[in-house]
């Protein structure tokens, strides 16, 4: 079962978060706090979405994607960047991932939106296997590049 993230749900969303940095081997980069999460999701202007995946048997949430809206200037409409999408080691291949997926591609076609997009790692073959799998295609012509920390602080500043 798929349903949007409600308030009581960013304690395991927080959860989900570092269990998927430390799968991504990186769990120091994991720094948000579940605060910060609750402001991002729920606060007085959200700035993410999230849906959970619920195992229908237990009730309990075993993964979740998160969100939030990019545009587009060359198609003129929104779509949705995925910034994590995690389910639990003991619940994959159990349907989960693909329906949090499938989630976020209804709510593209329903609202217009142009693009359902996300980065995945290099090293994780099979994430890209299962997104092949859907349809996904690795948009190989481009390359992410990220300001952080002390480079952004820097530029930021004026420096």
């Amino acid at each position: 079962m798929i349903r949007t993230a409600i308030p009581a749900d960013v304690p395991v969303i927080h959860a989900l978060v570092r269990e998927l940095a430390e799968y991504e081997k990186a769990p120091q980069e994991a720094r948000a706090t579940e605060e910060q999460l609750r402001e991002a999701l729920f606060g007085e202007r959200p700035a993410a979405f999230a849906h959970m995946a619920v195992d229908d048997a237990t009730g309990e949430a075993v993964g979740f994607a998160l969100w939030f809206l990019n545009f587009s200037t060359w198609r003129g409409v929104h779509g949705i960047y995925l910034e994590d999408l995690y389910v639990r080691p003991g619940a994959r291949g159990g349907g989960h991932g693909r329906a949090l997926l499938t989630e976020l591609a209804r709510i593209c076609v329903e609202r217009g939106y142009g693009r359902l997009e996300w980065s995945v790692l290099d090293w994780n073959r099979p994430a890209i296997g299962f997104y092949e799998a859907l349809g996904a295609r690795p948009q190989d012509e481009w390359t992410v590049y990220r300001l952080t920390d002390g480079a952004l602080a820097a530029l930021g500043s004026g420096h």
